[in-house]
């Protein structure tokens, strides 16, 4: 009997204008919109390939190790194209030195300069999916009981030896399956054209199944949320407004309502002035310590030496350009009765100094990072929990997190340029570059730069994705169960 109400299901929704028009509305937007996220995609990898070569050959260019400065590309993310999360809001480019510990909040931003391609490469696969699939989800599902009822069809079948439980389930799988043909086959053309254009690793199919299960996970809970309107009104129209209001409400309202309303607790000008308050303290004793140094090798203040490690010391602690500080100590080489005096003096200044600027930058960014996820990290993590209160919000989170273009996956990246950090702090201390003279001088021939280390990074394992994703998933899956269980039991207990 099941298998006779699932054909008979299926041939009436097969038959319907609104297959027609899901079939070619989610075709032409998936597929069109596809074409224009690969060409944007292109655009930011050609801009990200200039960028390395750019910044590869100015680390070549640099005379001496205290004039080099390191920029560290992220590469974007081929997934992007199906979930662009925060691939895009966040910058791409960010400076790695011995004096700075780079964080999220330090990046800057290269890429397309297209703001036409640039608008359009917003709107994202899942977004399509998010709006359209969950608004033929309750298209198809509003009538369902509440047509067959009104027409009088529901008594007649009920009047078959046929449990009701059987025709809420051949309802459900033969709605499934159609609305799983615009699914898989818009999904299908853009997998066609990503492999033409993108190349894709193994992991990266892993991942696209990953969300493509969600994303019927997504549309199921839709199609089930207007069951549940249909068995519980009798009439299509009340339904189909209900239907309506709801969608209205879970895609276009809550998620921005929750975005509008949710900021930060307290006083954040007062947090961020504790802040500075404290690492003012720490640059003070910075200060003080290099003072002493000075003051014990004899340099005295005010002496033209004195004054150009001052601008060497404030370009370091401000991360500026390192320049200022070469012409000056061209200024003391010309004097040559004591120009061997002065690099010696500079030797143990530096190797002095320059582990003490390391110690104090770490000391510096750990009260950043917890003032920082303080204030913003954790009104983004809260603003997450509540859209999960939303099909919305769990389809996106689950997504996001699949594709790697989340906060958790845009952290690995930053994780991996501060471990990158390391190792080149590690390489100065192998090379003793701090207490060297090709620190600071090139009179004696420019710094080679054959063994420095390069950034290496590999996104996270696609089981580390699935892993970070499967409480949304979770989510998605116990809410289908208790919205089917839910129906199951009003329409049993209904009156025909």
């Amino acid at each position: 009997m099941l298998k006779i109400l699932i054909r008979r299901e299926l041939l009436n929704n097969l038959m319907t204008f609104r297959f027609a028009a899901v079939m070619l509305i989610t075709l032409l937007l998936v597929v069109a919109n596809t074409a224009v996220l690969i060409q944007d995609y292109e655009q930011r990898v050609e801009s990200y390939n200039d960028a390395v070569k750019i910044h590869y050959e100015g680390l070549r260019k640099a005379k001496t190790y205290s004039t080099m400065y390191l920029f560290v590309d992220r590469a974007p993310n081929p997934l992007s194209i199906f979930n662009v999360g925060l691939d895009k809001r966040l910058g791409n480019l960010i400076g790695i030195w011995h004096g700075f510990v780079p964080t999220l909040w330090d990046t800057e931003m290269h890429g397309t300069d297209n703001p036409f391609i640039a608008f359009f490469s917003s709107i994202d696969i899942v977004f399509i999916f998010e709006v359209v699939l969950s608004l033929m989800g309750l298209i198809f599902a509003y009538d369902a009981i509440a047509g067959e009822r009104e027409r009088g069809t529901l008594r007649l079948v009920l009047a078959q030896p046929v449990r009701r439980g059987q025709i809420l389930l051949a309802k459900y799988i033969s709605a499934m399956l159609c609305l799983l043909v615009p699914l898989l086959l818009s999904l299908l053309f853009t997998l066609l054209l990503l492999i033409r254009s993108i190349p894709l690793s193994p992991a990266d199919f892993f991942r696209i199944g990953s969300i493509v299960f969600a994303s019927f996970a997504y549309l199921s809970l839709f199609y089930l949320i207007g069951m549940l309107i249909s068995v519980a009104t009798r009439r299509t129209g009340t339904a189909l407004m209900l239907a309506m209001f709801v969608w209205g409400f879970l895609i276009l309202v809550y998620p921005n309502l929750i975005r509008a309303t949710i900021n930060p607790g307290g006083n954040i000008q007062e947090r961020v002035n504790t802040v500075n308050n404290q690492i003012q303290r720490i640059v003070d004793e910075y200060e003080r310590d290099r003072k002493k140094f000075l003051k014990n090798e004899g340099i005295a203040e005010g002496s033209r030496f004195h004054e150009v490690l001052g601008l060497y010391t404030q370009a370091s602690v401000d991360s500026a350009n390192m320049m200022s500080y070469i012409e000056n100590l061209t200024d003391i080489s010309e004097t040559p009765p004591d120009f061997e005096r002065y690099i010696s003096l500079a030797k143990r200044y530096f190797d002095f100094v320059e582990p003490l600027t390391i110690r104090t930058t770490e000391r510096v960014w750990f009260i950043r990072k917890q003032a920082l996820d303080d204030i913003f990290v954790r009104q983004a993590r809260m603003d997450r929990i509540l859209l999960r209160l939303s099909p919305v919000g769990m389809y996106d989170a689950a997504t996001q997190t699949l594709a790697g273009t989340d906060l958790l996956g845009l952290r690995d990246f930053f994780e991996a340029t501060r471990r990158y950090r390391k190792i080149v702090i590690d390489y100065f201390y192998a090379k003793r570059a701090f207490g060297s003279r090709e620190w600071f001088a090139a009179d004696k021939g420019a710094v080679d730069w054959s063994t420095f280390p390069e950034f290496v990074f590999e996104r996270s394992d696609a089981s580390v994705n699935a892993a970070r994703a499967l409480p949304d998933l979770f989510l998605l899956i116990i809410c289908n169960l208790v919205l089917f269980m839910g129906i199951l039991l009003i329409f049993t207990r209904s009156e025909i």
